[in-house]
């Protein structure tokens, strides 16, 4: 069923008509999956040596894996939004993690809103915007206001002794089935059980590996302190960062403080702790949805919001224009499709997702979508096609990723290069290097052409300096 319909979108999709959609019982429902935080320390993207997640390489084998994505933005905010809505940073004013995103959706219509006008009842539960949003949905569990679970649960504070608010990690007492990821995951279960007479988009947001990393003890038990593996790293590997690149990465603050305290393997250790945890919850959610009497006839996508550092380029967290920052894994399964277990390693970005499912369901397209559809490369995911993926962290600072380059130009004008395929770690930075002027220029006609300022309060642009930056 699901080779004819991808064979029939690619031809029907890029002529649509308004004449009327299928019926709405016969609309395929979308199982939405997110994880915060998550990088490439996954299995099958090879991400980390001792990274152990069975259950999401058993569901990306289910479709194709799409090893070459990027976020539009490496923070929770800007991240979500733009995938959400199809808009990038740059054009939206939504750069930050504390930019009031709010208002400006009111002009936007999200993914759940576009399939709401289509006949699709959105539902969903955990981490899927920075916080709640109402009009998305029509049941949100705890509640519409409410996204998350766990406003209870009683965490501990500081175990790593380094201060510095939620940056902090350690194994806990309580049981997975306590944990707050787990009551989402419930709710979602309870969904997928159910006989639907309407098409549904369901939501599952799981909040691991979002710091602080404090998981159930068992799972720091499965990486002893002293067989885990630190990140790759180059001593001196800032000296060819330009200026703004060395502020994004404060190597002065979370780098410096974790060595000092000798909390580097631990903060790995809790890392991969925190991803085996996750990895649990999404083997239960993989399990409903085989059951499931909708089985099918559900597409499911698995996403994660950016990338993270432990380390590299002596830089934590996100926050940055770097692979290990901007670097997602994606993966879209439809029941029983042709490239099960396929890999496409072409550049893409995750506000390609809006458009790629629209063709998948067959709904008509949504207005000033910036990303492209990834539908052609479900039927082929071995096609070759020149692709670029755009990240942006703050106004006028872009990285380009092409299939085997990385290119960053910063708001002051100062830029970086990386060849992927002798670089992988971006350690050599060639962009003051003459014989690839012609390549700079090729990624630097990909930049985004508006810039908008941060939004503030209201929606309206900023006038003024930013304030420090939430880092959360």
């Amino acid at each position: 069923m699901w080779k004819i319909t991808l064979a029939f979108l690619l031809i029907v999709t890029s002529s649509w008509t308004s004449e009327s959609l299928q019926a709405a019982k016969k609309s395929p429902n979308v199982l939405f999956i997110a994880v915060d935080d998550l990088n490439n320390w996954v299995g099958r993207l090879k991400g980390h040596p001792q990274a152990e997640t069975p259950n999401i390489d058993r569901l990306t084998e289910m479709g194709v894996l799409f090893t070459n994505c990027h976020c539009a933005a490496p923070a929770c905010n800007p991240s979500r939004v733009a995938l959400m809505t199809g808009r990038r940073p740059s054009t939206s004013g939504i750069y930050f993690n504390g930019t009031p995103w709010k208002p400006a959706l009111e002009s936007m219509t999200t993914i759940p809103q576009h399939f709401q006008k289509h006949g699709y009842y959105a539902l969903g539960s955990g981490k899927i915007y920075h916080s709640g949003h109402e009009p998305s949905w029509n049941e949100y569990a705890p509640s519409k206001s409410k996204h998350t679970f766990g406003a209870d649960f009683k965490f501990p504070h500081n175990v790593n002794g380094l201060n510095k608010s939620h940056f902090d990690w350690g194994g806990i007492p309580q049981s997975p089935e306590e944990m707050p990821d787990s009551k989402t995951v419930d709710y979602v279960i309870g969904q997928l059980n159910k006989d639907w007479d309407q098409p549904f988009f369901l939501a599952c947001g799981i909040y691991r590996p979002h710091l602080p990393w404090y998981v159930p003890q068992e799972f720091f038990d499965k990486y002893p302190l002293e067989e885990i593996v630190l990140p790759e790293t180059l001593d001196n590997d800032l000296n060819d960062v330009p200026k703004a690149g060395l502020k994004m990465a404060k190597p002065e603050g979370d780098h410096a403080a974790v060595v000092k305290a000798d909390e580097w393997k631990k903060g790995v250790q809790g890392y991969l702790a925190s991803i085996a945890f996750t990895d649990q919850m999404i083997g239960r959610v993989l399990e409903a949805y085989e059951k499931s009497p909708q089985r099918e006839n559900t597409i499911l996508v698995f996403w994660t919001d950016h990338g993270w550092h432990l380390g590299e380029k002596e830089h934590w967290r996100k926050f940055a224009l770097w692979e290990d920052a901007t670097n997602v894994p994606l993966a879209i399964v439809l029941p029983d499709m042709e490239q099960a277990g396929k890999t496409c390693d072409v550049p893409c970005n995750l506000i390609d997702l809006y458009p790629t499912l629209i063709d998948i369901c067959g709904l008509k397209p949504a207005e000033k979508l910036e990303g492209k559809s990834l539908i052609s490369f479900l039927a082929d995911p071995d096609q070759e096609e020149t692709r670029y993926s755009v990240t942006t962290h703050g106004p006028n600072n872009h990285a380009v990723r092409s299939a085997d380059w990385r290119y960053i130009r910063y708001a002051d004008g100062s830029e970086e290069l990386y060849d992927h395929r002798s670089d992988p770690n971006e350690w050599h930075n060639l962009a003051g290097d003459e014989k690839f002027a012609a390549l700079i220029k090729q990624h630097a006609a990909e930049l985004p052409k508006m810039n908008v300022k941060e939004l503030a309060s209201g929606g309206e642009e900023k006038t003024v300096k930013n304030k420090k930056r939430k880092s959360n």
